[in-house]
């Protein structure tokens, strides 16, 4: 399966759902399996209790998942297919003249938004609590490419050389987001630490080095 704006793969499922009714069924599991990561921990979390949650046989919970781990693993795809979403009606919201700079903060708040309100993100966010089984697999990564990717028109509009992807500019700008994303992890990591809404100095701090930072690529 394909994220909804063609982005990053979401791993496959046992059975791809064709009816309505299949689909919200599966829709059912996902949620069930978000209000328990915030109830309990994922080495507690199982299939049973997530089929209890959803009120569906456990049998439904295993056409689609053949274990917790791929449940979880599509819940974070789902958590991201969800923040590009939130990035992309914001921008269209903002209209043309958003310049970079207020897309970064966009990208922040929306982050930020998620983190307070959307069930079991506080553990899972776009990837899983367990390591990923490779480097491209890491969820920064993909969180990286996705965000590149929802920036590009706008990028292309701002000049910004590389914008689509191409060549030695295009990499860098590639590595420019990746590091981009690392930084601000680690930083609103320490926010959500200090404070469990997200420390508003630090916040306002990762936002200005973000800017300072990709100056350099994008200015």
């Amino acid at each position: 399966m394909i994220g909804q704006d063609g982005g990053v793969p979401i791993p496959p499922l046992r059975r791809n759902p064709v009816q309505r009714r299949s689909a919200e069924r599966l829709g059912r599991i996902l949620d069930a399996c978000a209000e328990l990561l915030d109830e309990i921990s994922y080495e507690q979390l199982s299939t049973r209790a997530v089929a209890e949650r959803a009120n569906v046989p456990i049998g439904s919970v295993y056409r689609f998942f053949s274990n917790k781990r791929a449940m979880a693993e599509a819940l974070a795809h789902r958590n991201l297919d969800e923040y590009a979403e939130r990035i992309t009606r914001r921008l269209a919201d903002s209209g043309p003249d958003c310049g970079w700079r207020e897309a970064m903060d966009i990208v922040v708040d929306e982050y930020l938004g998620m983190k307070r309100g959307a069930p079991g993100f506080a553990l899972i966010e776009f990837g899983m609590p367990v390591p990923a089984t490779g480097v491209a697999d890491q969820p920064n990564y993909l969180v990286a490419d996705r965000l590149r990717t929802l920036l590009a028109d706008r990028l292309r509009g701002e000049g910004v050389e590389g914008a689509d992807g191409e060549g030695e500019a295009g990499e860098r700008l590639r590595i420019a987001f990746l590091l981009a994303v690392e930084a601000a992890d680690a930083l609103l990591r320490l926010a959500f630490r200090v404070d469990p809404e997200g420390d508003p100095a630090i916040v306002a701090e990762t936002k200005e080095l973000l800017r300072a930072y990709l100056a350099r690529v994008l200015d």
